[in-house]
């Protein structure tokens, strides 16, 4: 790929990082919000409850995060479409009587879709409670849920690219890829079958999920990464 894309997700969620590392404590520790106030012999207490800054840090991860969504449903797409690929279509023998990857692309793309709606700010959004005495919130809550519902999404897509990439290689043999993707192919074919005929995709896409998300496949790819 030509393009930044990858080189500013991997800056957002840097930043992120550096966020979470330095800035919190920072600002828990100095702001007026977060703990008493001792002022002409009395202490004011401040609205210890405020999470705008990490509300902002979240709306911003969720960002940045949602581009790898974006990107893998796109190669899902160039595998699965027989003008791009030269494979058969939704890479599996059979057409008419299977319909392969196509659903799972489907998937896929709802969800880059629900992750689009999920990125909008929630931290720009406000609104007066407790008799106005509580006239300027966070949302805090909210974009940490939905901040995990857009990794989860993203989990599921990459993890739908990876059944399709396998599959992919499959139709290829018995041309061989580069050692690293050998060995994540291999890994997923010790807890899922070819696509040879249809069946339910739902337990193949959590089987490689965990493995996205336990980091097997990275764990995989790094082993053979050195001699690649």
């Amino acid at each position: 790929m030509l393009c930044p894309e990858i080189a500013l997700l991997r800056k957002s969620l840097a930043t992120q990082a550096e966020i979470k590392r330095k800035d919190w404590g920072f600002f828990k520790k100095n702001s007026d919000t977060q703990n008493s106030l001792p002022t002409g012999g009395v202490i004011m207490s401040g609205g210890n409850f405020h999470g705008e800054y990490p509300a902002k840090a979240l709306d911003f991860l969720a960002i940045g995060i949602t581009e790898l969504a974006s990107i893998s449903e796109r190669r899902i797409e160039r595998m699965c479409n027989p003008s791009l690929s030269a494979l058969p279509a939704f890479l599996v023998k059979d057409g008419g009587f299977n319909s392969g990857f196509m659903i799972a692309h489907c998937t896929a793309a709802a969800l880059v879709s629900e992750n689009k709606v999920l990125c909008h700010p929630i931290c720009v959004d406000s609104i007066s409670t407790s008799l106005a005495k509580e006239d300027h919130v966070s949302m805090g809550g909210f974009a940490a849920r939905k901040a995990l519902e857009v990794v989860d999404h993203v989990e599921t897509v990459i993890a739908i690219e990876i059944l399709a990439a396998c599959q992919a290689l499959d139709l290829h043999r018995p041309l061989k890829t580069t050692k690293p993707l050998e060995a994540v192919w291999e890994l997923v074919r010790t807890k899922v079958a070819p696509w040879d005929v249809d069946r339910m995709m739902s337990p193949d896409i959590e089987a490689v999920k965990e493995m996205v998300m336990s980091g097997a496949i990275w764990d995989c790819v790094k082993q053979n990464f050195n001699e690649f």
